[in-house]
């Protein structure tokens, strides 16, 4: 019972926050190095290789399912649609972050959620029940995530720590208004990624 416990909770939670940690990791890299020239395209163009070369042989030891599902038309479109809006999510994610910074970008993947939420209910994958403790709790959440979400594009606000790593806080974090930096747009671009992030959970 222990272990099950471990396996179906601890487990699924710790790899979350790994995954989350790694997605702050990476765009904070990009971030500067696109300060010193990298074009998004060539970043998404190497994060999708080293992916390829990293999930590709995962079938092969990792067999879940005896029987693979048929190659036919069908999954093989919705395969390519699932691709397609993985593609443009990232796309859309880099060049939010050129314009942005990595702190807006972990704050507006508060969206995510709110946005699944609602497209859930939209494809009727999710009951309405408003008198439900947990509609209204869910309900509630993302509320709150719009309303963070639009107060942290519309009012950047000053840095709380000025003297602690000043440096490496412009440098990854430039103020607003400056030629590399255009706050409101790119929290736009990053509403858009968390939307797509959410459609292409939906379609799975």
């Amino acid at each position: 019972m222990g272990r099950s416990f471990f396996y179906k909770e601890f487990l699924a939670i710790a790899v979350m926050v790994s995954v989350e940690c790694t997605h702050v990791a990476v765009n904070t890299l990009f971030k500067a190095a696109s300060l010193k020239g990298l074009s998004y395209y060539v970043f998404v163009f190497y994060s999708y290789a080293i992916a390829s070369l990293i999930l590709i042989p995962v079938p092969f030891f990792f067999r879940s399912i005896p029987v693979p599902p048929s190659m036919k038309l069908p999954l093989l479109l919705r395969i390519w649609v699932l691709a397609f809006i993985g593609f443009i999510s990232q796309i859309v994610g880099t060049k939010a972050i050129e314009y942005s910074s990595p702190t807006l970008s972990s704050a507006m993947s508060n969206l995510t959620p709110a946005f699944t939420f609602a497209l859930a209910i939209i494809f009727r994958m999710e009951k309405l029940v408003i008198r439900s403790s947990s509609t209204q709790a869910k309900m509630i959440g993302t509320f709150a995530s719009m309303a963070g979400a639009l107060v942290v594009v519309l009012y950047k606000g000053p840095k709380v720590l000025s003297t602690v790593s000043s440096r490496l806080s412009n440098l990854l974090d430039p103020p607003v208004g400056s030629p590399s930096s255009d706050w409101v747009i790119g929290g736009l671009l990053l509403a858009a990624q968390s939307f797509l992030c959410s459609l292409w959970y939906i379609l799975q």
